[in-house]
């Protein structure tokens, strides 16, 4: 069997755990392949474990009653997902689907919980995830609530600058693909009204619009906008998709 181990090590909640305890946790762990638009799990299925992307990239969302989609956050290679069961292992609230063909590797409820007791790191960085996530979340409600569709719009593109954001000779280049129904489902507006704005912000030469691939020209102008800091990109590399074989198991094996 090989050594999956670097999966584990790469991701900063594991990275100090001894090489033993990687090979504990390697050996209970599943490592399942997604195609894209795959449901990784879905609401209301049984929590038992955390999961851990790979490759490829995931998004969590959440459903109104009256079946509108909510995009909550976008995870990449190296983080961990579905932490809440580490909580409560009941059943899951949010949505989880592949955005492109994705690796994902299940950690088992009990081996997280093992984890916890042992290592006080493990547990720190699970407390920081929780709160940072929270606090995004938070953010883009205050958002929400009290700002305009464009104002909200504007901030997400500086948040997905700070994220994916790759600076080049014409600006910064947003290194992850979304659709106007995307942007639309993270900032709880309409893709009509998002393709309205977009144009606007192209015709006043801040950003240009490629085909799902969006170049900020003129940041700085963008934050003053909406009174924020100019981010610092973070020049992520963008994630080839070289994965395309559909996973053979039922999504709820990942749940």
């Amino acid at each position: 069997m090989p050594d999956n181990t670097w999966y584990l090590k790469r991701c900063t909640l594991f990275d100090q755990l001894p090489p033993e305890e990687l090979r504990q946790v390697e050996r209970r762990s599943r490592i399942r392949r997604f195609t894209r638009s795959s449901p990784v799990y879905l609401p209301s299925e049984h929590a038992d474990g955390v999961l851990l992307l790979i490759s490829g990239r995931v998004k969590i969302c959440s459903f109104t009653t009256e079946g509108k989609q909510g995009i909550l956050t976008f995870i990449e290679p190296g983080e961990v997902f579905g932490e809440l069961s580490i909580l409560d292992q009941q059943e899951r609230e949010e949505y989880a689907e592949a955005i492109e063909a994705s690796t994902v590797m299940l950690i088992p409820g009990d081996e997280i919980q093992r984890l916890l007791q042992l290592y006080p790191n493990v547990s720190l960085g699970v407390t920081k995830l929780i709160g940072l996530r929270r606090r995004r979340i938070e953010r883009r409600l205050k958002y929400l609530l009290f700002h305009s569709n464009r104002q909200r719009l504007i901030h997400l593109l500086i948040e997905l600058a700070e994220d994916y954001g790759h600076q080049t000779p014409e600006g910064v280049d947003l290194r992850i693909k979304l659709s106007h129904q995307d942007l639309a489902s993270v900032i709880g507006s309409t893709r009509e009204t998002v393709t309205v704005i977009l144009g606007d912000l192209q015709k006043e030469g801040v950003l240009k619009i490629r085909r799902r691939k969006i170049l900020l020209t003129q940041l700085d102008r963008l934050a003053e906008d909406v009174d924020v800091p100019r981010p610092v990109p973070t020049d992520r590399q963008e994630q080839p998709s070289n994965s395309t074989h559909r996973s053979s198991f039922p999504a709820q094996n990942l749940t």
